[in-house]
Parts: structure tokens; sequence; C-alpha cells
């Protein structure tokens, strides 16, 4: 049979629509699929590569993709480098990036230029390479939304108050998620992304030392973990000292981050009320309990922050370099 020209319009433009898998913002899975075929391939070698010279590639480089994020989109404008000091990744929130996760990003970058020049931009490419990271750390694969192009504004006054504390109670995380259209049931798959890397001493020592005038020790603390915590980040003690997020399985992308919840192992206060707060802690129990339901909402939650405050079509540029502007 035949069908109506009316129809077969329809039925092909759902056809593309299914093809194309497009998402907020006009982000498309495959977008690189005629002008840059080899893309996504091309990062994932190159991550693949720096996480073998280094474990610091994984929690840096995912790190990295939330804190652009986060500020003005994303859209690499956080591995801008500015003479002056005065780019985004030179706000207090930001001076703790490794360098791997810029290094990672920026090698992903020269990779692709050297085959498709011009084509694939640096917000992208930190898209893929944050993927990449979960994927090498035993994380789920995912497909990743694409068709950013870079931001032209990086200034590290625009950082603060845009990024979560690690003092922050569940309000303030959903207040501060909420503003990029991401739900509870996010922030709480999102901050799952502690199971992996570390934290200086700093960041939560108030938990260890001066929590409250009648408890020293944050009470919500499993008392052996905080005696742990103690010994190894002492009061006044080298600045360089970073600990583990996740003290079981830091190197593995897993549930095992809301397990240490439930035991009273969360390493900032806005980990741990995840759990002590009622309305988190039934998710974080599902979590720590199935490990499906935190990777498919993790997953979720990954492609919808891919989304915040994307540039597309003449909004943003292709970076040359993703430390520069063009």
């Amino acid at each position: 049979m035949v069908l109506p020209r009316w129809r077969t319009i329809i039925y092909w433009w759902m056809v593309v629509a299914v093809l194309t898998r497009k998402g907020d913002g006009q982000l498309v899975e495959n977008f690189y699929a005629a002008t840059c075929p080899m893309a996504e391939a091309i990062v994932r070698q190159t991550v693949n590569t720096k996480v073998t010279q280094t474990f610091t590639t994984i929690p840096a480089t995912l790190r990295l993709f939330f804190h652009d994020c986060f500020v003005e989109g994303c859209d690499a404008s956080v591995i801008i480098a500015s003479p002056n000091n005065d780019a985004e990744k030179d706000a207090s929130d930001n001076l703790s990036l490794a360098g791997d996760g810029f290094d990672t990003v920026i090698k992903a970058k020269q990779a692709v230029e050297s085959v498709c020049p011009g084509v694939v931009s640096c917000a992208d490419v930190l898209a893929l390479a944050a993927r990449d990271v979960v994927v090498a750390a035993g994380g789920p694969l995912f497909n990743v939304e694409l068709g950013r192009r870079d931001g032209l504004i990086s200034k590290a006054s625009r950082v603060e108050g845009n990024l979560p504390l690690p003092t922050f109670n569940v309000i303030q995380l959903n207040t501060m998620f909420a503003k990029h259209n991401l739900s509870q049931l996010d922030m709480i798959a999102l901050s799952g992304a502690h199971t992996l890397g570390f934290s200086h001493c700093n960041r939560f020592a108030n938990r260890l030392y001066s929590f409250s005038p009648s408890s020293k020790v944050d009470p919500s603390l499993d008392p052996t973990y905080a005696q742990q915590l103690m010994d190894s980040c002492p009061q006044n003690v080298d600045p360089s000292i970073a600990i583990n997020m996740d003290p079981v399985t830091p190197r593995t992308f897993d549930n095992v981050y809301y397990q240490n919840l439930v035991g009273g192992k969360g390493l900032f206060t806005s980990d741990q009320v995840l759990f002590t707060d009622s309305l988190t802690q039934s998710t974080v129990n599902d979590f720590a309990n199935n490990p499906g339901d935190f990777n498919g909402a993790f997953v979720t939650a990954m492609r919808k922050l891919g989304r915040t405050g994307v540039k597309v079509g003449n909004q943003g540029e292709i970076r040359r370099d993703c430390t520069a502007f063009n």
C-alpha cells in the first residue's frame, strides 16, 4: 500500500528523529558522523592512554566537566588560560582542579584537530572524555549528545556562588542543581561521582576539629572513620595532602559511595546529608542496594547535565586551541 504524501513525510520525519536522538539545546548523538566520524574513537584512545599513565586522569576529567557545566554552561570556558589569571580556572573554587583533566582534553582536542581541523569543539571533547573516564573506571557506557560550541566568556568573577560547596545541606544542593534543570534524583546520582577522586584535608577539616560548640567531631561521622581521617589529616597538615573520597573502592566507579553514606563514611557534609536527611535517604538506600538503579540514574543525569547552557549554531566558536579564544 502506498502511503499518502503527508503520511510519508511524517513517517520519515519520525525515522530521522529516532536515528538522530536529539536532545535539548539542539544537541544530537553522532553529530560528527559526516564531518569527523573518527572523533569519538580518537578521544577515547587519548583518554585510555592518559589513564594508563595516571589514574588521576579519571576523577580529574569528570570533575572538570562538572565545574565547566555549572558555570556558563557546558562550553569549555573552564579550560581557557588567561595571562592575567582572571579566567574561570583561576577562581578559588577551581584552583584544586587537577591538571590531568585539562591535559586530557587538550591532548584529545589536538589529536582530533590533526584529523578534522576546525570541526569538533573543545566542549564536545570534554563531554566525550567525561563519559570515557567513567567507562574506564568500570562505570556504565552511554551515548553522548554533541553539537556544542565553545564559549566566548571565561571570567573568575562568575564562578563564586555557582558551584556546590562541601558544607551544603540538601536544600542548598537542590536549589543549585535546580538552576540547571536537574532534579533531586539527578543531584543524588551525580553526587555518586564522589565514588572516584580525592579531596584536600581543608575541605572537610571542620567536621573533625570544629564542627559545633557541643561537638568538635561531626556526630554523623562513623567514629572509626573519623579517627582514620584525623590520623591522615592532623591539624595544620601539609595542604597538599589529599584523601580518597571513597575509602573502600576509590578507583572503581560503583555504588559503594552510597553504602559508605549509610555507614557514616561520607567525606563531605554535602555527602553525608544525603543519608541523614529524610528527603534523600530513601534514594541513597536504593542506590546502595541496587547498582543498576544508580547507573541508570547517573547516565540520565549526565546527559541532562551535558545540555546545561550549551551554545549552538552561531552562539560560540570552534576553538583551535582549547586554552585560548580564536
